[in-house]
């Protein structure tokens, strides 16, 4: 995974102390709601959809929009916030600890072939909403809360 140049400056302030970063997680569905974009990540092989980190300064549905043309190559539209939702502390190999915000967004396809379309993906394609790809249990929730048409978010508490 690609890490942003200005998560790159404050490391070179803070070293290894935990970074708060809020991120975004976009369930990307075709026009006729029948099938779900999806990612096969470079560093764990593992199927997602796609997910990023909100630049500073970035409304996160425009960074969903942007993760999404820059990581499968798909224009898409925002429609909803799904889920909200703040994942434990972890630790990356190289020592550096963060904690991760994630915004769901619900997003429909504009336009586009999907392809991986930077290095953090070895494949991008859509999956019928039948038979997604094996995915962890937060992204299937998540899928979940997309396809229920409730128009609230989710929120924990």
């Amino acid at each position: 995974m690609a890490t942003p140049e200005f998560v790159l400056a404050l490391r070179e302030r803070i070293g290894h102390d935990l970074l708060w970063m809020p991120g975004v997680t976009a369930i990307v569905l075709d026009q006729q709601s029948s099938r779900m974009l999806a990612v096969r990540r470079a560093d764990s092989g593992a199927w997602t959809p796609v997910t990023g980190i909100i630049d500073p300064g970035e409304e996160p549905a425009t960074a969903a929009v942007r993760e999404v043309g820059e990581e499968a190559g798909v224009d898409c539209l925002p429609i909803r916030l799904v889920d909200v939702r703040t994942h434990p502390p972890i630790q990356y190999a190289n020592g550096d600890h963060a904690q991760y915000l994630d915004l769901c967004f619900l997003c429909h396809y504009v336009g586009g072939d999907p392809y991986p379309a930077d290095a953090e993906n070895t494949e991008a394609r859509w999956f019928p909403l039948d038979q997604p790809p094996p995915m962890s249990a937060r992204f299937l929730e998540q899928l979940e809360l997309a396809l229920s048409d409730e128009p609230q978010a989710r929120f924990r508490t």
